[in-house]
């Protein structure tokens, strides 16, 4: 397209030269010029002729002229590329101080300023030159305030300083913010406690592709979980968890914060509700974990619920653990007893050792829930615990014992 556009011009002006010919050679003019004198008399040819060579010769003047200050300049931009180069390599490798001097020297050309003042304050910082890097900092405020924004917010949020994080941020000077400065608002007003402000960047975040996928996701969750436990009602909270996508309301760490934050509040039933969907659509040992942790009040309801769980997860940890609380909440501690020590012979942790130590405190044996708690720090620092007494060789074959689990469609599930 470059080529078509050349040669249409080309012709173009061969075509209105043409045109002027033909005027001339009917009226070809004359051009009078008296200096000191004298007078010159050539037609209009001669002189726009005239004219063009002089225009040449006063060009190849000033190029002979400027030639040394043009080498000079060319000389002094070759020199600054190669020092950021330089620096940047000096800077990978560790080399700060020299790759700071280097980035200062190279900030003297104007295309690559911003860049190597970038650089250098990381240098600066590297070397714990507080000095340098304000000063620094001051000069890339003036050169370019959205770049120094994001520096500064950067700088602030590593050492935990969000609310100068968040005002070098708003400064009306940085805005439009970039891809980065967007999520760094994010974390900034997450770390304020705001993380529904900062979950509202998301869509502006994804519309620029400021992290990969994978971590896009990631964060997503994080802010939404976030979001949920920093709900101050239960209005606010049904607000938040509405407005998720539904695969986010089945995201376990955002069903987690949600029923955490649900119970916390006293809304039990949504608390329940929320735990009993996600697992129903997706079982998690984590969240049925939580089911009996959160010591909702609906206790009845809950425990018909875990056991019905049981039948299609006979072997889960979790749900065994789970159900062993809940029986201890409603007073039945022999019942909750063979349940837990079921789950601790399917897998169960510390929490599990923390719970049976609990039961055995609360019924007057003291003995045995210390020999419980001392387990539960043995498992903790991945130390084997020591069996407790009074347990026959039939009770732990029973506890160990790898129970078939089908669907709901009587199919055996295959062991993870």
């Amino acid at each position: 397209m470059t080529l078509f556009r050349w040669l249409l011009f080309w012709l173009l002006l061969a075509l209105a030269g043409a045109l002027v010919a033909q005027l001339l050679v009917q009226d070809p003019g004359a051009v009078l010029i008296r200096l000191r004198g004298m007078e010159y008399r050539f037609t209009v040819v001669t002189g726009l002729v005239l004219l063009a060579l002089a225009g040449v010769v006063l060009w190849l003047l000033w190029s002979l002229l400027s030639l040394p200050l043009r080498g000079w300049r060319r000389r002094r931009e070759r020199r600054a590329r190669a020092r950021f180069g330089e620096g940047l390599l000096a800077l990978h490798h560790g080399q700060y101080e020299r790759a700071q001097a280097l980035l200062v020297q190279a900030a003297e050309l104007p295309d690559q300023a911003v860049a190597a003042h970038l650089a250098a304050v990381r240098a600066a910082d590297a070397r714990g030159d507080a000095e340098a890097a304000a000063t620094l900092l001051a000069t890339l405020a003036t050169a370019h305030p959205g770049a120094h924004a994001v520096l500064v917010a950067e700088r602030a949020l590593a050492r935990s300083d969000a609310a100068a994080a968040l005002q070098a941020l708003d400064a009306p000077a940085a805005q439009p913010l970039p891809p980065r400065g967007l999520l760094l608002r994010a974390e900034a007003l997450a770390a304020l406690g705001r993380s529904g402000e900062a979950y509202g960047l998301l869509g502006a975040l994804r519309l620029q592709q400021a992290l990969p996928a994978t971590e896009f996701e990631a964060l997503q969750v994080r802010l939404a979980a976030a979001a949920l436990r920093e709900a101050a009602d239960p209005n606010v909270l049904a607000d938040t968890w509405d407005a998720l996508p539904p695969a986010l309301r089945q995201t376990p760490a955002v069903v987690a914060a949600y029923a955490g934050r649900a119970a916390a509040l006293r809304w039990d039933e949504a608390a329940s509700r929320s735990l009993e969907q996600a697992l129903e659509a997706r079982w998690d040992e984590a969240l049925v974990a939580l089911y009996g942790r959160l010591g909702i009040g609906r206790l009845e309801a809950c425990r018909a619920q875990a056991e019905r769980w049981l039948s299609a997860h006979p072997s889960s940890p979790a749900l065994l653990l789970t159900l062993a609380r809940l029986a201890r909440q409603a007073g039945q501690w022999p019942q909750a007893e063979a349940l837990l020590h079921r789950a601790l012979a399917q897998g169960a942790g510390s929490e599990a050792w923390e719970e049976l130590g609990a039961g055995h405190a609360a019924a007057g044996d003291e003995a045995l829930a210390r020999q419980c708690y001392a387990n539960a720090l043995r498992v903790l620092r991945g130390e084997p615990p020591i069996a407790l007494p009074g347990r026959d060789l039939r009770q732990r074959i029973h506890d160990s014992a790898a129970i078939e689990e089908r669907d709901e469609h009587g199919v055996p599930r295959l062991r993870e």
